[in-house]
């Protein structure tokens, strides 16, 4: 009797027990997670929607800003008679080309810079000038020097790639940890090995940044060029459409820049998450 009422009295006691004992608390996630392809569409949906409900509420004039449907009519003429693709193909040409120029040289400088007191010296100063000096202001001088051609445009381009490269490569490699560099010289690499094995690794998120920017910047910079004495590409035509109060075309001209800068960002953005895969940050 005495050992089922003990057995009674404990049953009793395990649910209170229970009750009494603290339940594991859910950790609390404080980062935003990482971006989804699907997430980076949101935004421009979004515009596209305020776009669409305010030309059809008459709330947009047509004659200012052309509605969705009238822009996408009018691509599709541009197609059918090929202005568009061959415009297009020469625009993709000159920003591409000015794109690998640029890189190569905002990495090569970032480098001497970087690494060297007498690099830092030579270029840094030169860098920031032009920097502060808008692409438009150069196109007057870049005329005279380089004439009105294919060459003067890319250079331009070019000129205005390189300076968000230089600034975040530069940045990065100057930020490395002072650890590495020791270890680097404690384990006898050489200047070479040192560059390859610490000195890019450390400089490749600040890189990928200005790269972004770059893209960015290649397709602005291409608006302003293709304005100059240009035949041929996206800015011209949307200068002769200009010239002809063709609203629409202008338009038209506008949003295959943003959807060629959009895309050209989230490609660049995927091939950071894959370079720097072993990186553990706020967006992983």
């Amino acid at each position: 009797m005495t050992e089922l009422s003990l057995a009674t009295s404990r049953e009793r006691a395990e649910p209170a027990v229970a009750e009494l004992t603290p339940r594991p608390r859910r950790r609390r996630r404080l980062g935003p997670g990482r971006t989804s392809a699907r997430g980076l569409a949101v935004g421009p949906l979004l515009l596209l929607a305020a776009w669409t409900v305010g030309s059809a509420t008459g709330l947009v004039d047509p004659a200012t800003l052309s509605p969705p449907w009238t822009v996408v009519t009018t691509s599709a003429e541009l197609i059918a008679d090929g202005r568009l693709q061959s415009n297009l193909l020469t625009s993709v040409q000159r920003a591409a080309i000015a794109l690998v120029l640029g890189v190569g040289i905002g990495v090569a400088i970032a480098l001497v810079a970087g690494l060297s007191r007498v690099g830092e010296a030579i270029v840094d100063g030169p860098v920031q000038i032009k920097r502060a000096v808008p692409t438009l202001a150069l196109i007057p001088l870049a005329i005279i020097w380089f004439g009105i051609g294919e060459e003067m445009k890319i250079i331009m381009i070019a000129l205005s790639v390189f300076v968000p490269i230089y600034i975040n490569t530069h940045a990065a490699l100057r930020g490395v940890d002072m650890r590495f560099v020791e270890l680097a010289e404690s384990v006898g690499l050489s200047r070479t090995q040192f560059v390859r094995r610490v000195a890019l690794p450390g400089a490749l998120p600040g890189f990928f940044t200005g790269l972004r920017l770059a893209v960015t910047v290649s397709w602005t910079a291409l608006v302003v060029v293709e304005q100059v004495n240009a035949t041929s590409g996206i800015g011209y035509l949307m200068t002769q459409a200009r010239t002809y109060g063709q609203t629409e075309i202008i338009v038209v001209g506008l949003v295959v820049y943003a959807v060629f800068g959009l895309v050209g960002d989230l490609v660049v953005r995927a091939a950071e998450r894959r370079a720097l895969s072993w990186r553990r940050s706020l967006g992983s």
